[in-house]
C-alpha cells in the first residue's frame, strides 16, 4: 500500500506532435501537416508519411506556414481531436 503512494503512476499521457500549418480558412480550426519517418518492414528504407490533422486554435492566432506543437484532446467536432499548444516558429 505504501508503494502506490510513493511512486505515482502517470496516466492519460497525451500524444504530442509537431507540424506545419497548411490551412487556416476555418474559424478556430487549422489544418496541420505532420511528417512521420517510418522504416519499410521488408526493405528497411526510410519513408516519409504525411498526415493532415485538424487542430483547435482558440484565438485564431496561427498563420499558414507556422511550425506548431499539437496535443491530443477530447473530440471537439467530427474531425478535430487536437489543439494547438504553442507556436514554435513563425512563417517568414
Amino acid at each position: 500500500m505504501t508503494e502506490a503512494t510513493e511512486t505515482p503512476v502517470e496516466r492519460n499521457r497525451r500524444k504530442v506532435r509537431e507540424g506545419i500549418v497548411v490551412s487556416t480558412k476555418m474559424d478556430k480550426t487549422v489544418v496541420v501537416s505532420v511528417v512521420d519517418r517510418v522504416q519499410h518492414p521488408r526493405y528497411r528504407k526510410t519513408l516519409q508519411r504525411t498526415t493532415k490533422l485538424f487542430a483547435h486554435d482558440e484565438a485564431n492566432e496561427v498563420r499558414e506556414g507556422d511550425r506548431v506543437r499539437l496535443a491530443e484532446t477530447r473530440p471537439m467536432s467530427r474531425n478535430k481531436r487536437w489543439r494547438v499548444v504553442e507556436v514554435l516558429e513563425r512563417a517568414r
